[in-house]
């Protein structure tokens, strides 16, 4: 069988290595895209021709228009948990299995709502550029996190570890999330509006869908404390970017940190991450070599799965995989 990584030669450095690319290898012909820009409907049609499985990245859209188009196309394997930009009715109709990968970024997400959480109480991103600009910074009072309040919304599995930090350093945890039940006594799992009005700290890690689309928005906001700080690191698509940077420039609330945004590859907003009151990363949450492999891993074992003709861990629509090989490969 042979297999599309549909990957940019730099998402595929980032965001697969060799160790993956190998195992790939071993399973089955792999062809790699070698273009620097990510492959749109019609260049995935064709370079997937002669595909029987693409692996695709988060950029690599899987649009309904491509599985009819692709007769010997028997999954779509996609190497993150967000399967959004893939249409998987069209899939499903076409008989084509849909996969996605497991959370595997949870610690470093985590890792990087503390760091942030330091940064916006400390001041330590602007004080190091006021030194490297050449300008004397000015020495402002500090929050602590310990005694601080934390207010999560979505306990999944970020959530989770997110929360057990926060404990360990002290802090109270407020958790909102009408999906989930808290049973640890030392968390609070409070409403949104109550999480907003109580927390030094209020961090988005909801899972994104049409109904927390735009979920922090004006009334939110206003909600918040001023000297409170908000961090996103779920979606883009869960914050009205224009009620965040009215409240930013008016002070309303004291500042905030992103890792996503509305920008391509969901990363932050240019206009917004300038602000002086913000920290931005560039969709880097998960960039670690664990989280990475984790994910690029995972989808080696789910097409030695469909090479076999089994159903891998992973698959969406399973029930409707009319593709399957009919001679499976034994091992």
């Amino acid at each position: 069988m042979k297999v599309l990584l549909a990957h940019t030669p730099e998402m595929r450095r980032n965001y697969y290595g060799d160790r993956s690319l190998n195992g790939l290898r071993a399973a089955a012909e792999v062809i790699l895209h070698e273009g620097d820009d990510p492959l749109d409907a019609a260049g995935l049609v064709r370079a997937a021709k002669d595909a029987d499985i693409i692996v695709a990245d988060r950029m690599t859209e899987g649009r309904g228009e491509i599985f009819a188009q692709l007769p010997r196309l028997r999954a779509f394997v996609r190497c993150a948990v967000d399967i959004r930009n893939v249409n998987v009715d069209a899939a499903s109709q076409a008989g084509v299995l849909v996969t996605r990968a497991g959370p595997g970024f949870v610690q470093a997400v985590a890792e990087l709502a503390l760091g942030f959480m330091v940064d916006l109480s400390r001041g330590v991103s602007r004080t190091t550029a006021d030194y490297q600009a050449g300008r004397k910074p000015e020495a402002r009072m500090g929050c602590q996190l310990a005694g601080s309040r934390i207010g999560i919304i979505g306990y999944g599995s970020i959530g989770r570890y997110l929360a057990e930090i926060a404990k360990v350093l002290r802090m109270e945890v407020l958790v909102s999330d009408p999906f989930a039940a808290v049973n640890d006594s030392t968390i609070r799992q409070v409403g949104l509006d109550e999480l907003l009005a109580a927390s030094d700290y209020v961090v988005c890690l909801a899972i994104a869908n049409e109904q927390t689309e735009n979920l922090i928005g004006e009334a939110a906001l206003a909600r918040m404390q001023k000297h409170a700080v908000f961090i996103n690191l779920s979606r883009g698509n869960l914050v009205d970017e224009a009620a965040l940077a009215r409240a930013l420039r008016e002070n309303r609330i004291a500042g905030a940190a992103m890792d996503v945004g509305r920008a391509p590859d969901q990363m932050p907003t240019p206009e917004l991450a300038k602000l002086p009151n913000v920290i931005a990363t560039p969709h880097v949450g998960g960039l670690t070599p664990q989280a990475i492999e984790y994910q690029s891993l995972e989808t080696v074992r789910q097409v030695e799965a469909i090479v076999k003709g089994e159903v891998p861990q992973g698959a969406v629509n399973a029930d409707r995989w009319t593709r399957r090989p009919a001679n499976p490969v034994l091992p």
